[in-house]
C-alpha cells in the first residue's frame, strides 16, 4: 500500500505533486534504515497448486503464526533496507535489502525447484516502490507491492502489516503461463527494527483533527467539516477454486479486489477528487478527517471506540436477454490502518486517521485475510456501526479479540462456475463492484464503483479478464442506463435515516401484445437492526461505545400493482445463489403480483420468522410476463422487522407496471400507501 493507485510503478501526477519533498528532505539526513526483526508469509496454497507450484520444504520457521496467520521467520541483523520518510509516511525505498533466516523450497510440475531458503527482500533499482523477493540463486522470482505500513514503538519499528507477493514475469514464463505475471500469490508482513532514524517523522500525539461536525475556523457558524469518501480505483484477482472443472454447478470460484480509496480534496471550494467521473466531485466543501482505528486497539475520538471503515464487493451478470443477476457477494473487510498517500499539505500524519486528499489501498492479500473478514450481519450499515460484542471476533462479549474461525472460503465473494462459464452464458457481460463504508459519509454512491470483467477458464485457473472501464456508482445504475428497444425503464431511490434502497424496472416488448417486466431491488444499506447495549454506560458484558447486533434484516416482501383482468405468467425470482430452497414465492392476485421470503419455522426469540430476506449490499430480481403495456404503478417493499412509532413498515414508490398506480404519502422519508 505505497504511493501508487493500482500497483507500484510510476505514481500518478497528483501523488507526485502532493508528496513532493524539499532538497533538505532528500539529503542523507532523510534516510532511514531497518534490519532484523521478523518477516512472515501467508501463501495462497490453493492458487499455488493451480499454478503448478508446491512447497516441498520449509526451514527456520518460528513456532507461532502471526495474527493474520503468516508463517514467521527471523530477519538477520546484517545489511539493511533504506527508505525515506516524509510527513510520517514512508515515501520510497532507496537501497539495500533484508534477509530471512529460513524460507521455502518450491517444486514445479516439470520436476525442477526454486530455492527460497534465506530469501531476501531487495530494493528494485528501477522502481523505488517495489521490493523484489530474491531466491538463493539471486533471481527475483517474486516481488512485493501494496505495502500496508506504519512507524510504531516511538518510530523504532517499521511495521508492514501486509503486502502482496506477486509472481514475476520470469516465473510466469518458466511456468508456461506468461499471462499470470503479476498475480498475487501470497500475503507478507515485516516487522523490522529501525537501525537509523532520519527526519520526516511527525509526532502522532497531540494532533488536532477535523472530525465530522467540527466548526470550520473563520467560517460562518454552522459551517462544519463533513465526511465524503471516494472509491478511486480497484482491480480484480482470482484467488482460488473449490471443486472446479470449468463448468460445474458446484465449483466455487473466489475473486478478490485490490481497492484504492481517496478522501475528499475540497478545502472551501469544489474540486475533482476522482477526475473525469460524473460523481468524482464532492458537494462537501470542507473535508473531514476519517477515523481508521484497528479493531480492539482501544478507545479513540471522535466516537470513543475503535471505529474504522469497511469494504465489501459484489459480482453481477448482465444477461443476453437484458436482465441482471447478482451472482457473488463478499463478507465485510475490516479496515485497520491507512498509509495516507498523496495527502494535502499538513494532513495524513497519523496512520489511523485518513486526512484530506489522502489515498489508501487495501491489496488482494489482506482482502483475502481470514482475521480481517466478517459477516455483513454484524454491521448496522446506514450508521456503519459494528456490533463487536457477540461478533465472530468477540464471541463471549468480553472485549478481547479471538480468532475469527474463518476458513479459506469464509466471507469471500464466491460465485459458482456455471454462473460465469462463457459457454453456458452466451452473450452475457459482467461487472465487479467494490464499496467502502465509512461513518457519516454524506454520499454512499461515490464510495462505490464498478468495472467490467470477462471471466474465462485458463488451464486450472479462472482469469477475471477485463471489460468496461472503472466508473463511480453502482451496478443497478449501470443496468438502468439503457432502455430496451421498444420498451421502457424507470428507477427510483428510497432513502431515509434507516438506509438507501433503489428500485428499477425494465419493460421488454416481446411482440404480440406481450411484455416482460424485470424488477430489480438493490438494498444498499437499509437495515432495521435489533440491538443490545446501546446505553452509554451499560452493564457488563458490553463496554461503553459498543453494541451487539442481534439481527439486521432488510426486506421480506415485494408487490407490484396491476390492473384487473391482466394475464400474468412466467414468474421468476433470482437472488443469484442457485439455491431453490431459499427462493421467494411468487403469486398472482387480482390486482397485484406478490413475492414473499420463505418463513423460518423456528426463529430465535425476538427475530422475524423469515429466511433469506433482502439484506443490505444485496440485489434481487423479480420478473413476469403480462399482456399489458407499462403504465405508472405502485411498488411496495415490506420491512422484515416491525417498526416503532414513526417508522413505516412498507417502502413504496412508483415505477412501471401493467396497471394503475397508487397515490402515496411520505413517512420518515419513505413513500407508503395512502390507502390499505
Amino acid at each position: 500500500m505505497l504511493a501508487s493507485v493500482l500497483a507500484f510503478g510510476l505514481a500518478p501526477a497528483w501523488v507526485m505533486a502532493e508528496s513532493s519533498t524539499t532538497a533538505a528532505e532528500l539529503s542523507q539526513d532523510s534516510l532511514w534504515a531497518v534490519w532484523g526483526g521478523e518477516v512472515g508469509m501467508r501463501w495462497n496454497r490453493e492458487l499455488l497448486a493451480d499454478m503448478g507450484l508446491s512447497i516441498t520444504k520449509t526451514n527456520g520457521k518460528l513456532k507461532d503464526l502471526s495474527w493474520r496467520q503468516h508463517e514467521r521467520f527471523n530477519v538477520r541483523q546484517s545489511g539493511s533496507l533504506e527508505f525515506r520518510v516524509h510527513n510520517n509516511n514512508l515515501q520510497s525505498f532507496v537501497g539495500g535489502s533484508v534477509q530471512a533466516r529460513g524460507g521455502y523450497v518450491l517444486a514445479l510440475n516439470d520436476g525442477t525447484q526454486i530455492n527460497l531458503s534465506d530469501f531476501r527482500l531487495r530494493t528494485r533499482a528501477d522502481d523505488p516502490l517495489i521490493l523484489d523477493l530474491v531466491g538463493a540463486d539471486g533471481i527475483a522470482w517474486f516481488y512485493v507491492d501494496r505495502l500496508m505500513y506504519e512507524l510504531v514503538n516511538d518510530n523504532r519499528t517499521l511495521a508492514v502489516q501486509t503486502m502482496d507477493l506477486r509472481i514475476s514475469p520470469a516465473l510466469a514464463s518458466r511456468l508456461g503461463f506468461p499471462e499470470r505475471a503479476n498475480w498475487a500469490i501470497a500475503d507478507m508482513m515485516l516487522l523490522s527494527q529501525v537501525l537509523r532514524q532520519g527526519v520526516g517523522a511527525t509526532p502522532k500525539g497531540g494532533s488536532v483533527f477535523d472530525w465530522t461536525g467540527t466548526q470550520v475556523p473563520g467560517q460562518p457558524a454552522g459551517t462544519v467539516y463533513q465526511a465524503d469518501l471516494f472509491m478511486q480505483n480497484f482491480s480484480v484477482s482470482y484467488s482460488r477454486c473449490n471443486g472446479c472443472t470449468g463448468s460445474s454447478t458446484t465449483g466455487q470460484v473466489v475473486f478478490t479486489p485490490s481497492s484504492t480509496l481517496r478522501n475528499n480534496v475540497n478545502n472551501g471550494s469544489a474540486q475533482a477528487t476522482v477526475a473525469g467521473d460524473p460523481l468524482g466531485t464532492s458537494s462537501v466543501l470542507w473535508t473531514a478527517d476519517i477515523p481508521w482505528y484497528t479493531k480492539f486497539s482501544g478507545t479513540f475520538a471522535p466516537y470513543s471506540n475503535d471505529q474504522h471503515p469497511y469494504l465489501i464487493w459484489n459480482l453481477y451478470r448482465y444477461n443476453a436477454d437484458g436482465s441482471i443477476d447478482q451472482i457473488g457477494r463478499s463478507g465485510v473487510k475490516h479496515a485497520f490502518l491507512t498509509t495516507n498517500v498523496g495527502c494535502a499539505s499538513g494532513h495524513g500524519t497519523n496512520s489511523h486517521v485518513l486526512g484530506r486528499a489522502c489515498s489508501d489501498t487495501y491489496g488482494t492479500g489482506n482482502n483475502d485475510s481470514n482475521n480481517d473478514l466478517g459477516p455483513r450481519s454484524e454491521i448496522i450499515p446506514a450508521d456503519n456501526i459494528w456490533g463487536r460484542c457477540g461478533s465472530i471476533y468477540d464471541t463471549n462479549c468480553d472485549g478481547n479479540s479471538n480468532s475469527s474461525g474463518n476458513g479459506q472460503y469464509s466471507q469471500r465473494l464466491i460465485t459458482i462456475e456455471s454462473q460465469i462459464d462463457p459457454a453456458l452464458n452466451a452473450g452475457a457481460s459482467y461487472r465487479f463492484e467494490s464499496w467502502y463504508l465509512a461513518r457519516e459519509d454524506v454520499n454512499i454512491y461515490n464510495s462505490m464503483a464498478t468495472r467490467g470483467v470477462s471471466p474465462s477458464r485458463s488451464g486450472s485457473t479462472w482469469m477475471p479478464g477485463a471489460g468496461e472501464a472503472f466508473r463511480l456508482g453502482s451496478a443497478i445504475d449501470r443496468w438502468a442506463e439503457t432502455t430496451p428497444p421498444g420498451g421502457a425503464k424507470a428507477i427510483q431511490e428510497l432513502a431515509s435515516s434507516e438506509g438507501h434502497v433503489k428500485a428499477a424496472v425494465k419493460v421488454f416488448d416481446l411482440g404480440g401484445g406481450q411484455y416482460r417486466y424485470d424488477y430489480v431491488i438493490m438494498n444498499f444499506d437499509f437495515a432495521r437492526a435489533a440491538t443490545e447495549c446501546l446505553d452509554p454506560n451499560p452493564a457488563p458484558p458490553c463496554e461503553p461505545g459498543y453494541v451487539k447486533v442481534v439481527h439486521n434484516f432488510g426486506l421480506d416482501r415485494f408487490r407490484i400493482n396491476t390492473a384487473p383482468g391482466i394475464s400474468i405468467s412466467n414468474l421468476v425470482f433470482s437472488d443469484g445463489d442457485l439455491n431453490a430452497a431459499n427462493d421467494w414465492t411468487g403469486t398472482v392476485a387480482p390486482t397485484a403480483v406478490n413475492w414473499v421470503a420463505p418463513a423460518d419455522p423456528s426463529p430465535p426469540v425476538g427475530t422475524p420468522a423469515v429466511t433469506n430476506p433482502l439484506n443490505w449490499g444485496t440485489m434481487f430480481r423479480f420478473s413476469f410476463t403480462a399482456n399489458a403495456a407499462p403504465t405508472a404503478s405502485g411498488v411496495h417493499l415490506h420491512v422484515a422487522q416491525a417498526g416503532s412509532a414513526g417508522q413505516a413498515d412498507n417502502l413504496t414508490t412508483t415505477l412501471l407496471g401493467p396497471g394503475a398506480g397508487n397515490d402515496v404519502i411520505f413517512v420518515d422519508g419513505f413513500e407508503t400507501l395512502a390507502r390499505p
